[in-house]
């Protein structure tokens, strides 16, 4: 297999790892470990990180935006029209138009609230948004989200900072067969491994936060992360051998002794 460019709406990235900016210790660890990641775009909680008021540390100061793209998300929406008004204000901020909508149904788990994000994605399409959602891992949800008009489809493996890593590989397996959307696993992966796992199942990319910035060593697991995602894309690409319950020897019979 041909690996394909990880293209996002009209943009093409280098790295198919995105990366978090929150619950890091300080703004220069966050902006160390996404240096060490090779990440080429990270998403920013626009209701929780300052990237506008100058009289404070912003995000901006430790990751430019000229060489990284910021993902505006709307973190900690509960509604519709939270969402909406959260993007429409990064809109006015910086101009912002590739967005990452998050609309959650209940402060505990963090589950995504389906009916709210679908009327979000319409609202927001209509708009000019090019809208890349976090979704539950629904074949049938995540394909009406393409009709509505997103640009990537992001079920979560687990609940969001979880760290359980994918739960439903099958509902991953079939949502990859039916969209030509990018498929992005977004929320509760927890190590290297999990990484891995969600490009071999032929993902186009990961979004981690938590795994990363509160791992006991961040910049470090930046970089595992990094090298996991190249490890299982390369994986994917390869064609991994059919599985078999009975063994096979590694030779052949001709020649025996």
């Amino acid at each position: 297999m041909v690996d394909k460019k990880f293209k996002i709406g009209n943009k093409i990235f280098n790295s198919r790892l995105i990366v978090g900016t929150g619950k890091y210790k300080s703004f220069s660890e966050c902006a160390k470990a996404i240096k060490t990641s090779g990440a080429d775009i990270v998403t920013v909680a626009v209701r929780r990180v300052n990237i506008s008021d100058k009289n404070k540390a912003r995000l901006m100061d430790y990751i430019d935006p000229k060489k990284i793209t910021y993902l505006p998300n709307t973190a900690g929406c509960f509604t519709a029209e939270d969402a909406i008004r959260t993007l429409r204000l990064a809109r006015e901020i910086g101009g912002w138009r590739l967005v990452k909508l998050e609309v959650l149904g209940d402060k505990r788990n963090l589950f995504p609230e389906m009916i709210e994000t679908l009327r979000s994605t319409e609202l927001l399409t209509k708009e000019g948004f090019k809208v890349m959602v976090y979704c539950n891992d629904d074949p049938l949800m995540a394909k009406r989200l393409e009709n509505a008009g997103a640009v990537a489809i992001m079920p979560l493996a687990a609940p969001i900072g979880s760290g359980l890593g994918i739960q439903n590989k099958v509902n991953i397996k079939i949502i990859r067969q039916q969209t030509k959307l990018p498929l992005i696993i977004d929320a509760g992966l927890g190590q290297a491994s999990d990484a891995t796992i969600a490009m071999e199942l032929g993902c186009d990319g990961v979004l981690i936060n938590t795994a990363i910035a509160k791992a006991k060593n961040p910049i470090q697991m930046a970089e595992a992360m990094k090298l996991a995602v190249i490890s299982g894309r390369k994986s994917f690409l390869s064609g991994r051998i059919s599985p078999n319950l009975l063994g096979s020897a590694s030779t052949t019979n001709r020649g025996i002794i």
